[in-house]
């Protein structure tokens, strides 16, 4: 455990936005992580965990309390016949975990390649892309529980997964400490259920293809959306989907992509809804911007502030209601900020 106190927020945020904590701790172990938090409880402080900082926006105020950087690392692999379970600790860098069971030979999360953060913020909102979410791959999530004060498990079920979220999800209740995953042992990817990945694999709708091609074509596709971390490339100073695609039940707009959702919903596009209200690639506030390859990617190439990039999301968020009658809301998690 490190105090890191006069490190601003922002150099730990692929934004690079966010002002000081009152009190910044590195943590790398399990007993670490669980230590710093019942310090915060027992004390009544603020508390923010940060991994990745790939997710947040943070306020230029910063974090009036404790920020713990979650850092623990490594995985465990057990052998089941032709899958394997593999629990991996919360801080592990969530693409290099990825990179590493491909290598392997194991299969079931390769589409989820080149996404930024940490492995224990995959299960808070079910991450998902390319036809693949973390939720099908999850056996179980252990969490330290601050109102009770001890570690629990939980099963796939007991996470409540649904689109984008979870039981931990904007709960301040879960500390999620390791996530296990139940992969198979399998050169071939999953059947390619995204149309576009399959395009650019040149292969039909549910082909399987070699691991590290599946892998390569989900990078050179978020590569050319502004999706992979580069810092030459001020479009992936970004916090990745701003918004989330809207749940809509009827009304949706005419020619806007759309598709059906258990409970007779229908999950819309928020870039397609974002474009049409007149918002385009590359539209700038000040030195807040629209990515100039992916519409729901709001950046800070000018190194802005964070009140400059949620005016550029109310405006946005205002012109889509005006224009659709459809509310966006942020993907993104808001720290000590709101649009």
């Amino acid at each position: 455990m490190s105090d890191d106190s006069r490190s601003p927020l922002s150099v730990h945020t692929t934004l690079g936005l966010g002002g000081p904590a009152r009190q910044l701790t590195t943590v790398t172990s399990v007993d670490e992580i669980v230590s710093g938090v019942r310090e915060c409880v027992r004390d009544e402080q603020p508390l923010l965990l940060l991994g990745g900082g790939s997710n947040v926006v943070i306020a230029d105020d910063g974090f009036p309390g404790t920020v713990l950087l979650i850092r623990s690392q490594g995985w465990e692999i057990t052998h089941e016949d032709d899958h394997v379970s593999v629990t991996v600790q919360a801080g592990h860098e969530w693409d290099e975990f990825v990179l590493g069971m491909i290598e392997l030979g194991f299969s079931g999360i390769e589409c989820l390649s080149g996404i930024p953060g940490a492995v224990g913020g995959t299960p808070i909102q079910n991450v998902g892309a390319y036809g693949q979410e973390v939720s099908e791959t999850i056996t179980a999530v252990t969490a330290y529980d601050r109102d009770e004060g001890g570690i629990r498990a939980f099963t796939n079920a007991e996470c409540l997964f649904e689109y984008r979220h979870s039981r931990f999800k904007r709960s301040e209740r879960w500390v999620v400490l390791d996530v296990t995953f139940r992969l198979r042992v399998d050169p071939l990817s999953g059947p390619i259920a995204y149309p576009e990945l399959a395009r650019g694999l040149e292969v039909p709708p549910g082909e399987r293809v070699p691991l590290a091609a599946a892998r390569q074509a989900v990078l050179e596709l978020r590569r050319g959306k502004g999706m992979v971390l580069d810092p030459g490339d001020p479009d992936t100073r970004s916090a990745g989907s701003f918004f989330i695609n809207p749940l809509v039940s009827h009304g949706y707009p005419s020619g806007a992509p759309a598709w059906p959702m258990p409970n007779g919903v229908v999950k819309v596009s928020a870039a397609w809804l974002i474009e049409n209200a007149g918002f385009h690639k590359g539209y700038r506030r000040g030195p807040a911007a629209i990515s100039s390859k992916h519409t729901l990617a709001l950046t800070n190439p000018d190194k802005g502030t964070t009140k400059d990039l949620l005016e550029l999301a109310g405006e946005i968020r205002d012109g889509v209601l005006d224009r659709f009658g459809i509310t966006l809301h942020p993907e993104v998690v808001l720290v000590n900020c709101t649009i």
